[in-house]
Parts: C-alpha cells; structure tokens; sequence
C-alpha cells in the first residue's frame, strides 16, 4: 500500500501547524484541543519547518520545569523532519518511523506538504491489507 491510498482513507487531509514563533504552551493547548500528538511546525502552511510532539513537550518540562511553557515552538521543535512522499510504501515508513524512534510524518509533494501520516495509520492500513489477503487466500482454499 502506497502513502497516497493511507492519506486517502484519512478522515481529514487537514495537516494541523503552528507558526515557529509561538509559544510553546501555546502548541500544547492546541494538541490537547485537536486530540492529537504533534504538530508540523511552519511559517507558510507549506514547507515543514519542524515537528513538536506532546513528548517532546513532556521531556522539556521534566528537565527544566514549566517555565519552558513561554518558549518559542522554534526552539523546542525537532528541526528538518524526516518526510515521505506519496509513492512511498507503507512499508518504508513504517521502518523509517520504528528506527527513528518518531509517530509523525510529513507528506510532501513537489516542495509542499500535502498531508501528515501516523504510525496509527500506516498500522491501521497495513491490517486492513492483511486482512483482504487473508479473506482472499480462504477464498481461493474454499474454491470460493
């Protein structure tokens, strides 16, 4: 399964961003409000400046206290975040995403971000494709 079939059976293509100027809690009410786990950091809506993820905002209160609340998402935000394009494989991601350690990642086709795509997602379709094999491999041993 390709990124460009996962992005379309996505409920929403809205790719929730933040500027790099904002504050940070200003990032964290934001997820809280969505219900999500990052946000594409970006200054034009189109090129993916950064990532900020509930985590990283977790680890930084952990280390130096709430007080990191008023810093700027720019200096929290994992910068030039590992991106995919819609022709990539579920499968790539999927190992891109597990070896780095990272949930989200930024769609992007010539120069501009088209979508976001979750390691949830890449999970949710590559169950839906075993299960379609599964039914059809019964299928072909029943001689249906």
């Amino acid at each position: 399964m390709l990124v460009r079939q996962i992005l379309q059976q996505k409920a929403t293509d809205e790719v929730v961003s933040i500027a790099p100027d904002k504050a940070v809690s200003d990032a964290a009410n934001l997820l809280s409000k969505r219900k999500i786990g990052s946000v594409v950091v970006t200054s034009d809506g189109k090129n993916a400046e950064g990532i900020l993820s509930e985590r990283d905002i977790v680890r930084e209160i952990g280390k130096r206290g709430a007080g990191c609340l008023t810093d700027r998402v720019g200096e929290m935000m994992t910068r030039d975040p590992v991106t995919c394009n819609c022709d990539d494989s579920a499968e790539s991601v999927m190992t891109r995403m597990t070896e780095g350690r990272f949930r989200h990642m930024p769609v992007v086709e010539d120069g501009a971000m088209v979508g976001l795509i979750t390691l949830g997602d890449v999970v949710k379709a590559r169950l839906t494709e075993l299960s379609m094999e599964k039914d059809a491999l019964e299928g072909m041993i029943m001689g249906h």
